[in-house]
């Protein structure tokens, strides 16, 4: 068993599996879109091409991962000669391992600040999430939060803190918020009293998409059972009462809270000239922690790196009376890992190359 897991072919053939995968996800992301493709080629352990089974990005990177670990029963190896090569393969395998706590453990999302106010959580790019808020209390605010992989058809969805229970009848990957025409009948609430939500095809591109959900509350035993609508963007939220508690539904993109917040403080941005176009654009921000403020510039390619989150300069959005940028936020778990496996494949080629020369010089002479 350990003379196939260590042999050099299987390595080859992963690599050229690997470039076909590339291959493939590239061309697909002109009908999948970019995230859809990633999903299906990169970050699954399996890969269905007509109708048949295939090792995914994941799957194939741990067998390569395996079969370099594997490359170290072999007793030839083991010798002063071969010992840049040896750390050359220990460079490498913490380049696969790096690899795989980003693609496991790593996050995106960004930060929406407007000038002058602050913010403490990162919104998710693709997940979402259903928040219902008891907003009874004047001093605080109790959440009660659901993440996406409950919001599933027929699932049921009920917490101690909450007095009534709700039914996912409906989760629309994308919606379009449409006016009733007819009577929708006692059953319906809120805004479902004159809209309905329809369903739409999802969209190439996620972030164009408009998520939506369709829930039934129930166990109140007053008239605030029914149905309710909720979509992505609602500029009205959906308040109900139940014995004299005000609750507040809401559902929106998943939220990731820190143990600090940032203020943006001034938004500068400089256009091409003669054009409205921005050539560069930079987001004066005060970080607080612990409540003491630091006041840190993030700049395109200048970003902010702070309690494991790295901030880049991503965007901007203008109003009539105040500007606001985005954020884009990344955790990444494995992000010094390429830095430190890159230095340690430099010296195994050097150390490799030091004990190859005098060979070189000797076929030289010869």
């Amino acid at each position: 068993m350990i003379r196939i897991l260590k042999d050099p072919r299987i390595f080859v053939i992963t690599i050229v599996w690997m470039m076909v995968l590339v291959f493939a996800g590239t061309i697909a992301q002109k009908d999948m879109g970019l995230f859809a493709a990633q999903n299906k080629f990169f970050s699954s352990w399996i890969v269905w091409l007509w109708y048949f089974p295939f090792p995914g990005g994941r799957l194939t990177m741990v067998i390569i991962t395996v079969n370099l670990l594997f490359f170290f029963f072999n007793k030839s190896i083991w010798k002063l000669k071969k010992l840049g090569i040896v750390i050359l393969h220990i460079g490498g395998i913490l380049l696969l391992v790096g690899g795989g706590l980003t693609a496991i453990y790593s996050t995106e999302g960004n930060m929406i600040i407007d000038e002058g106010a602050y913010s403490d959580f990162v919104e998710d790019y693709h997940n979402m999430e259903l928040a219902v808020v008891n907003t009874t209390h004047q001093k605080f605010d109790s959440y009660t939060v659901f993440d996406q992989p409950m919001l599933k058809n027929g699932k049921e969805l009920h917490h101690l803190h909450l007095p009534f229970k709700m039914k996912v009848l409906n989760f629309y990957k994308n919606c379009e918020p449409i006016r009733r025409d007819t009577d929708p009948g006692v059953h319906y609430k809120g805004m479902m009293k004159n809209f309905t939500l329809s369903n739409q095809p999802v969209a190439k591109e996620d972030n164009r998409n408009r998520p939506g959900i369709l829930l039934e509350i129930s166990g109140t035993g007053t008239t605030t059972d029914g149905i309710y609508g909720l979509f992505l963007g609602q500029s009205i939220p959906q308040s109900i009462t139940v014995h004299n508690d005000l609750f507040e539904l809401a559902f929106r993109r998943q939220r990731t809270y820190l143990p600090f917040s940032i203020e943006l403080i001034d938004f500068k941005k400089v256009l091409h000239p003669g054009t409205n176009m921005a050539k560069s654009y930079s987001s004066e921000v005060n970080l607080i922690e612990n409540g003491i403020g630091k006041k840190k510039l993030i700049q395109m390619n200048e970003p902010l790196r702070h309690g494991g989150y790295t901030f880049y300069q991503a965007s901007f959005m203008e109003g009539q009376h105040r500007e606001t940028t985005v954020l884009a936020a990344v955790k990444n778990y494995g992000r010094m890992f390429p830095y430190i496996s890159s230095i340690i494949m430099c010296i195994g080629l050097l150390f490799h190359l030091c004990i190859k020369m005098p060979d070189l010089f000797k076929r030289k002479k010869s």
